[in-house]
């Protein structure tokens, strides 16, 4: 069955945050690549790779990161913090971290193998064995469905505005650890859905649901706290928290992607404002 990727590699950016150039901190090496995936679709999935300048597999703790998005797929996320987060990963936290696309937005099955062999292949260049996968809007339904499938791999789940449908994984993820975002404010999705995901994980593992107050199905109001949450869940779930001292605890609560309109800039670039998706 033949299909045309939805999202070309070279549509995709921005590369690295809108002010990362103008702050002290030094972007990670980053790039798009393809990832293969060999399923009834059979072909590739566009993405953005952020590695540490030196990398050592032992130092990483086998550990790695995958960042997707909603409906219409993308590679900025919500508020545009993929950028920002993926940075940090590789630069404070010295693991690769993949900002994925899907070849089939919005069709869970398809995404689902997407963050497989984005697994596999981190596995393959890196020595990767860990992971915790951080999905928004739609991007919860595979997040949970990769966590039923990859008891071993998948470490964690983090969300950001997550829908209910095709979430059933959520009941196999506990007791790996789980956190789940979501604005008062969203007319997109409820944030009633972050809290039926938070009673179906059940009480055996470390869960916590952050309800922001007035904020909408981006978290653009809060996004600065909204990543630094997600990358210090990241860090904890993958056992990274050595990593972190005074200097480093600095970069990570920088604001490298700016304002709302700058934000929405970059989510329109990563091509995140598509599918229904909206702030």
């Amino acid at each position: 069955m033949a299909a045309t990727v939805h999202h070309a590699p070279q549509t995709l950016g921005p590369i690295h945050p809108a002010k990362v150039e103008k702050s002290a901190v030094k972007p990670s090496i980053a790039r798009k690549i393809t990832i293969r995936v060999v399923d009834p679709l059979d072909h590739d999935a566009p993405a953005i790779l952020h590695e540490p300048r030196s990398y050592n597999a032992t130092q990483a703790n086998g550990s790695a990161v995958v960042l997707i998005s909603g409906a219409g797929g993308g590679v900025s996320g919500p508020a545009g913090i993929y950028p920002s987060l993926a940075d940090k990963f590789a630069l404070v936290l010295a693991i690769p971290c993949i900002r994925l696309d899907y070849r089939e937005p919005a069709r869970k099955e398809y995404c689902t193998a997407d963050v497989i062999a984005a697994f596999d292949y981190l596995k393959e260049y890196f020595n990767s064995t860990k992971f915790v996968v951080v999905g928004w809007s739609f991007g919860g339904s595979p997040c949970f469905a990769v966590a039923a499938r990859e008891p071993e791999r998948c470490r964690g789940v983090a969300t950001v505005a997550s829908q209910t449908a095709g979430t059933e994984g959520i009941r196999k993820l506990s007791p790996r650890p789980l956190l789940l975002l979501h604005g008062t404010n969203d007319t997109c999705l409820s944030p009633a859905c972050s809290e039926t995901l938070y009673n179906e994980y059940g009480t055996q593992g470390p869960r916590e649901l952050k309800l922001f107050e007035g904020d909408d199905h981006g978290l653009s109001r809060n996004a600065v706290e909204a990543e630094k949450m997600i990358f210090m869940f990241v860090a904890r779930t993958l056992g990274l928290e050595k990593a972190l001292d005074e200097e480093s605890a600095e970069t990570v609560g920088q604001d490298l992607a700016g304002s709302k309109s700058e934000r929405v800039e970059e989510m329109k670039a990563g091509r995140d404002l598509e599918g229904g998706e909206r702030l």
